[in-house]
């Protein structure tokens, strides 16, 4: 294969996996009508899991790792699976999942930040400036359509996506620290796999069980779909195409799942497109895109982005 087809295969393997994450939150909004956030997450983990473990035995991958590592592994766990997911899935139930698109964006800003704080990385003028116009950004996406709308429960789940966007950075920070030894596809396996063991409980508890047989097929499909490409290929398909393009390069594709996400909220939910939100999701992602400087996105590596 000449480097040429290599690259473009390279970029449309990230170009499939930020179809995945883009539409993953549409599919969220479809399952959250039957099951409850927990039962939601605990079968995309379960699903997720099951896949990767599927696509690390195929590519022969090391599963082994020393057991001083497991601590690191948990606790990423819990703050990549459990308390991301279940921050932003609960979110779904009270707003568009275009405005949570948009809102995602931010979490490189976020990034930014914890690593000034706590990894003593230089903040320039063109940062502080970029911050300031993303947060201008979600100001005007969390302020559209308010007249509209449950005013409280709208702020609720606003709060709640932003929880998660600065859970991620923290995630993110963490993982970028711990550096653990592992292949990026096993480490994404078991750090799934933890967090469906850790949140299978609460399924339990709650009887999530219940909703299971009032699913549609259409909603199965959306179930499936967010444990085997969002969870699963869309990671294998991003470490793919991260062994032929520069970080820079794959990185910059993500500020297209938004778009993404906008489409097909528009599209398969039947959302509304208000001009204030879209505005304020641009601003965003200019903003954003003025903190990441030439487009470079520190969600480069695969388990540094959301989705997820």
């Amino acid at each position: 294969m000449s480097l040429f087809s290599a690259k473009a295969a390279a970029a449309l393997y990230a170009s499939m996996a930020v179809f995945f994450w883009g539409v993953s939150f549409v599919s969220a909004k479809v399952v959250l009508v039957k099951l409850d956030p927990l039962t939601l997450i605990v079968f995309r983990f379960g699903i997720g899991a099951a896949f990767l473990l599927l696509i690390v035995l195929l590519t022969g991958e090391r599963l082994r790792f020393s057991i001083k590592y497991f601590p690191h592994l948990f606790i990423l766990a819990i703050l990549g699976t459990f308390c991301h997911q279940l921050l932003q899935t609960t979110s779904l139930i009270f707003i568009d999942a275009s405005s949570a698109g948009w809102l995602i964006s931010i979490t490189p800003v976020f990034t930014v930040i914890l690593s000034m704080l706590f990894l003593h990385e230089k903040i320039n003028f063109r940062k502080a400036v970029g911050i300031i116009i993303a947060i201008a950004g979600v100001f005007m996406v969390t302020s559209a359509g308010t007249e509209n709308r449950l005013e409280l429960g709208m702020n609720f789940g606003f709060f709640l996506m932003l929880m998660s966007t600065l859970n991620w950075a923290v995630y993110t920070v963490l993982l970028k620290s711990l550096r653990i030894p592992l292949p990026p596809t096993v480490l994404t396996f078991y750090i799934t796999l933890i967090g469906f063991i850790v949140s299978t409980p609460f399924l339990i508890r709650n009887n999530g069980l219940g909703g299971i047989p009032a699913l549609s097929a259409n909603e199965w499909g959306h179930l499936i779909f967010l444990g085997v490409f969002v969870s699963g290929t869309g990671y294998w398909f991003w470490a793919k195409s991260l062994e032929v393009l520069q970080a820079s390069q794959a990185g910059v594709l993500i500020y297209l799942e938004p778009i993404v996400t906008f489409a097909a909220a528009i599209v398969i939910l039947h959302e509304k497109a208000m001009l204030m939100s879209v505005a304020g999701g641009l601003i965003i992602i200019a903003g954003v895109a003025a903190v990441n400087k030439n487009f470079i996105n520190p969600f480069t590596f695969p388990l540094f982005r959301s989705r997820k």
